[in-house]
């Protein structure tokens, strides 16, 4: 049986003879099945391809959209930090408050945190237990503690509207503008080296600035010791007596009736003291207490 044979006749348009190419059928089907496959794994690829670009977009899309939910909980998790700080702070003034009303013993206040730091430290957070962090749990915990020191608050308010001439006769700001030099409590006397019991805080400052009656009451003394120097004694009445000491100038007289924020004197460096500053006691029923409990002013 003959062959079946097909010629490709190729005419140049130039002077050069024409050509032909003999292809036997056999052979156009196998280049035929070389095309069509050859096809076929062009269209596979290029859909692959265009797959593959669209998942690419897609992983991008993501990627940005994680990298903004990153950021938007960082900025939740320093707000929680902000407000947990912020209810820690109002936690330790109402418990200041409730000192001062005699409704809580000062040790009360002795766990009691100033301020608070951030959960993590300082330290980048951990993708792993950010819904830890964040639960709505850890929210409403944070949420019922504001609305248990609001409560407190509202019921001290109406305690002091109350008691708003026990309040005029109680400790409650600081002498003067300084920094907390020495705390109340057992220390190293600064002399000695010795521990001692510190009775009072001490403030230390510019001498000269001015020195405050930190509520109304009586001057009952105005003198100078050997220890405390130039020395003012001030009754407040309910049993509260407060002490300034060191003072370099009185500005009142004993037997002077005063208000809280007067001016009673100015802070020098007279006794025993290494540099400017004022010692101040508080005194309940002439027993000495810590001042810091007395300051409200923060």
């Amino acid at each position: 049986m003959r062959k079946k044979l097909f010629s490709l006749i190729i005419i140049p348009h130039s002077k050069e003879s024409s050509k032909s190419i003999t292809l036997s059928e056999k052979t156009i089907k196998i280049l035929l099945a070389v095309s069509g496959t050859f096809f076929v794994v062009l269209i596979v690829f290029l859909i692959e391809y265009f797959s593959f670009i669209g998942i690419k977009r897609k992983y991008k899309n993501l990627s940005n959209e994680n990298i903004k939910q990153k950021q938007t909980i960082t900025e939740y998790k320093v707000s929680i930090n902000k407000l947990r700080t912020t209810i820690n702070h109002f936690e330790n003034y109402a418990n200041k408050l409730n000192v001062m009303a005699g409704l809580k013993s000062p040790d009360a206040l002795k766990e009691i945190g100033i301020g608070g730091g951030s959960y993590n430290n300082g330290q980048e957070m951990n993708s792993g237990n950010v819904a830890q962090d964040l639960t709505l749990s850890k929210i409403k915990t944070i949420s019922q503690e504001a609305e248990g020191i609001e409560k407190n608050l509202n019921n001290l308010v109406k305690f002091f509207e109350n008691q708003s001439v026990k309040l005029a006769f109680t400790p409650s700001i600081a002498p003067t503008k300084g920094y907390l030099s020495s705390p109340f409590g057992w220390r190293d006397d600064p002399f000695t080296q010795k521990r001692t019991f510190h009775y009072g805080i001490d403030i230390a400052t510019q001498s000269g600035n001015p020195v405050a009656a930190t509520a109304d009451g009586i001057v009952v003394a105005v003198k100078t010791e050997k220890i405390g120097g130039k020395t003012i004694l001030i009754s407040h009445r309910f049993g509260y007596q407060s002490v300034y000491c060191h003072l370099s100038k009185f500005l009142v007289r004993s037997g002077q009736k005063i208000k809280r924020g007067d001016v009673i004197g100015l802070v020098g460096r007279t006794g025993k003291a290494r540099g400017p500053h004022v010692h101040y006691e508080i005194r309940v029923n002439n027993k000495p207490v810590n001042p810091y409990y007395y300051l409200l002013e923060e």
